[in-house]
């Protein structure tokens, strides 16, 4: 699987020139096969590396080296995959926030996701 698409690379590489901005999520990478989800806003114009929050057994703002996440040998032959159905739609704030609440990025998007539905289509 392609981890990131030319569209996607873009918008982080712009999302990187612009400091002091609350960014949404433009992709999530995920473990198939255990913990680790990131949420990716930002790419440095290196090219390799991301900022945005990070969850390996605790949700986190910061950065990582894309190079290396895809590098990563799962068992079975498999790697950290893209979600090709996320769309962020929040801040990377909120997103942090609900994380840090919930105890993971996969329990928040639960929260925001119902939270989204009532926004989008009322109570």
């Amino acid at each position: 699987m392609i981890l990131l698409t030319r569209t996607q690379r873009a918008q982080l590489l712009a999302n990187g020139r612009q400091s002091d901005v609350d960014h949404i999520p433009v992709v999530k990478f995920y473990n198939p096969l255990g913990a680790g989800v990131w949420l990716a806003t930002e790419l440095d114009e290196d090219g390799d590396i991301m900022f945005g929050l990070a969850d390996i057994g605790y949700p986190e703002l910061g950065s990582w080296c894309f190079g290396e996440l895809e590098a990563i040998r799962l068992p079975f032959g498999m790697g950290i995959e893209r979600d090709v159905l996320f769309t962020g739609i929040f801040p990377i704030s909120v997103w942090a926030e609900a994380a840090r609440m919930a105890g993971s990025i996969r329990a928040a998007e639960k929260i925001l996701s119902a939270g989204s539905a009532v926004i989008l289509h009322g109570p």
